[in-house]
């Protein structure tokens, strides 16, 4: 078993470091807002009162916060690092960034973004987007296993970070057409609740779909994924595609979407909230 240092414990760092306790690895967290990374203490980790502390004597570093410049702030305070895993979705300029700043702490980089939210992530099916040099993946392996179901190595580090922002176009495209789909179907009187009876058991029926519209449907959206997070990740997808010249009109409304969602009051609600842009009844977070 590790020594584990991780860095970020809100919804997926908290998770993830109760299944790397269970799994019997040693574990110290570091969080920026403290609070939030003490209740870990009664699942047996140590909670540390700065990065540094936490990394120290540690064998792998996981980090797990909100974006690029909340990862690069925390580990330049850092004077070293052995293995590094950056878990936290920060696309590719970010990640190109870390990169850099890995070379200069002396760390062997690992970029593994992971697909999954608030569920997943508790229950350690996580899928794991790796991607780094080839003496990283063995004493990765344990880390991987602990926190997800499913490992893919997809060659040198930053394709992890490529690979995660074409999923989360085609997940963010989903739920803004779920979310569309629905309020047309209350515009024209038709029940939302058929439309999943015609696409059901089909080609055109995805599960996660059932999941953010019944969401939709009872407008409750406990965040899973929240709006803020999911607009972060809308503008990092347009970005990378900034830098091949290439036109995505939708993935560039969705973003448009999401900053409504957000400016409506919803930004700590899950995605699924994404709804209320395109709704009748539009409105703050009581519509």
């Amino acid at each position: 078993m590790a020594d584990v240092a991780v860095l970020g414990t809100g919804t997926m760092g908290a998770a993830m470091t109760r299944n790397l306790l269970k799994a019997g690895h040693r574990v110290r967290v570091w969080n920026r807002t403290h609070e939030k990374a003490e209740p870990l203490a009664q699942d047996g980790a140590t909670v540390a009162s700065s990065p540094a502390e936490a990394v120290a004597g540690a064998e792998i570093v996981l980090t797990m916060l909100a974006d690029g410049k909340a990862v690069e702030e925390t580990v330049s305070q850092l004077d070293a690092l052995p293995l590094w895993i950056q878990a936290s979705t920060v696309g590719i300029d970010a990640t190109e960034r870390l990169a850099r700043l890995a070379d200069e702490k002396g760390a062997v980089f690992v970029d593994a973004p992971v697909l999954g939210t608030k569920e997943p992530a508790e229950r350690g099916e996580l899928v794991v987007l790796a991607s780094g040099p080839e003496e990283a993946r063995e004493p990765s392996r344990p880390i991987f296993d602990a926190i997800g179901k499913k490992t893919l190595w997809l060659g040198e580090a930053g394709q992890g970070s490529r690979l995660k922002l074409v999923v989360n176009n085609w997940l963010l495209s989903l739920v803004e057409g779920l979310a569309e789909s629905i309020s047309l179907s209350q515009a024209l009187g038709v029940d939302p609740g058929r439309f999943f009876d015609a696409i059901e058991g089909g080609p055109l029926d995805v599960p996660y779909a059932h999941v953010k519209g019944k969401a939709m449907i009872d407008r409750e959206f406990p965040p899973s994924f929240s709006v803020k997070l999911a607009h972060k990740d809308a503008e990092l997808v347009l970005e990378a595609a900034g830098r091949h010249a290439l036109e995505l009109p939708f993935a560039a409304a969705v973003e448009r979407q999401l900053a409504r969602t957000a400016e409506l009051g919803h930004a700590d609600e899950d995605l699924a909230a994404v709804y209320y842009a395109s709704a009748k009844d539009a409105g703050g977070p009581s519509g």
